[in-house]
């Protein structure tokens, strides 16, 4: 019995392509696992939408993870991280992991001058729930929070290394760089695929938080705890559901998870 239930899978959700940065830390961290991800690809972006709205998606989307009998979520969207990892918890009876915390505590631990910036989506820089993270861990840190929407097309169109990007992400950038930052939190599953050019406007001087890496060891963590890690030999199965028709979702997620996805299916109810 209890093999059974160390080998169901690791459930993620998001709200599109992003997640699969986190994917791809998990298969890295926790090579034996069985992970079941599903992307919201029919309502994304969740960033700009009302709190309200992202939390109603949330509970639908856990709903849907838990169809598959995981042992696990993790949620994957900062948006959902930020105002709904209440009700996530409340429907889905299992350990849920955000991608807030982890992250919060990297960059609390990284950071050598107390000065720490924040991107993000709208919805997450809005919410505030970084800088309350790292704020209760060390109150002395000073966050600097930045929004930066038009990072997530820059990646979804594969522009890493585009002179437009460089010049959009040195103009999101500027404040935080005026604030001499040593930490800079990656607030949005999209963004570690710009770290080069993030990292760029530093100077390669600020330790970038991926918080995908950061949820992967957390994931890890609560795994051991609660004796769920698989111990299973066999070949471990990743599956992905999204909302609406997969063929974006494969042709740009590729990208994202650094290698070929597979079968995508259409997740019904949505």
């Amino acid at each position: 019995m209890e093999s059974s239930r160390q080998s169901k899978p690791i459930g993620v959700f998001d709200s599109g392509i992003g997640g699969l940065t986190v994917v791809r830390a998990l298969t890295r961290h926790l090579p034996s696992e069985n992970i079941v991800y599903f992307g919201d690809t029919a309502r994304v972006p969740y960033g700009p939408k009302s709190p309200q709205v992202v939390r109603e998606y949330a509970v639908e989307d856990t709903g849907f993870l838990m169809s598959h009998d995981v042992k696990m979520i993790v949620v994957a969207c900062n948006t959902v991280s930020s105002v709904a990892m209440d009700l996530v918890m409340k429907k889905a009876g299992v350990p849920v992991a955000g991608v807030i915390l982890p992250g919060a505590r990297a960059a609390a631990a990284a950071t050598k001058n107390r000065k720490v910036g924040v991107i993000g989506t709208v919805g997450t820089i809005s919410s505030n729930a970084y800088p309350n993270a790292i704020r209760q861990l060390d109150p002395s840190i000073h966050v600097i929070s930045q929004a930066c929407p038009l990072f997530v097309p820059l990646a979804e169109e594969g522009w890493t290394d585009h002179a437009a990007t460089a010049l959009i992400a040195k103009e999101y950038l500027f404040p935080l760089k005026r604030e001499k930052i040593d930490t800079l939190v990656l607030g949005c599953t999209h963004y570690p695929v710009l770290s080069e050019v993030i990292s760029g406007v530093f100077d390669g001087k600020v330790t970038l938080i991926d918080s995908g890496e950061s949820t992967a060891m957390e994931v890890a963590r609560v795994l051991d705890e609660h004796d769920m890690r698989n111990s299973s030999r066999a070949r471990p199965h990743v599956r992905f559901f999204v909302s609406d028709i997969p063929r974006k979702f494969t042709e740009v997620g590729e990208r994202f998870l650094g290698r070929t996805l597979g079968r995508v299916r259409r997740a019904e109810g949505f």
